[in-house]
């Protein structure tokens, strides 16, 4: 069983995502029939990946930053799929902080790295904002610990 995380950008171009459809397909499909995708499906990256987890057939498991997350976070036109794709998952580990804050996403991000053989990031390749908890800045932790990483970045993907 192959446990390939994610971390990418929220806010990919309306265009942009099914290129990213594509290229997420493309990169899981040598994994299909053994694969445990882990995801804090957020809306872009985060959801693109875990509906194409399902699709192959993997296992879902949803890594929720806080107990607020869903209520404070989740916005109105990301509801749907949110509450869908944890529905889905096989597993959902709602993290024991009370809001959903940096620090909570930090903590989300080291959930998900500690139980990845590997990592997808969907990620235009630009550096840490210097906010902490951004897909570069788990890149790098990801790269830090060993962990492999496939970076995923169509020609002609574009944050929204």
């Amino acid at each position: 069983m192959t446990t390939i995380a994610v971390t990418g950008h929220m806010d990919l171009s309306d265009a942009s995502v099914p290129l990213v459809r594509d290229a997420l397909r493309e990169t899981l499909k040598p994994y299909a029939g053994d694969l445990t995708g882990v995801s804090c499906i957020a809306k872009g990256s985060d959801s693109l990946f875990a509906e194409v987890i399902l699709e192959l057939g993997g296992r879902l498991v949803a890594i929720i930053p806080s107990k607020d997350y869903r209520r404070n976070k989740v916005k109105p036109d990301h509801v749907e799929t949110f509450d869908r794709l944890t529905e889905a998952a096989d597993e959902v580990v709602v993290l024991d902080n009370e809001t959903a804050n940096r620090a909570a996403y930090e903590e989300a991000n080291r959930t998900l790295l500690r139980r990845a053989d590997r990592l997808v990031a969907v990620w235009n390749g630009e550096p840490p904002t210097g906010k902490g908890g951004g897909t570069a800045d788990t890149v790098l932790e990801a790269r830090e610990a060993g962990l492999p990483v496939d970076v995923v970045w169509p020609d002609g993907a574009a944050r929204g």
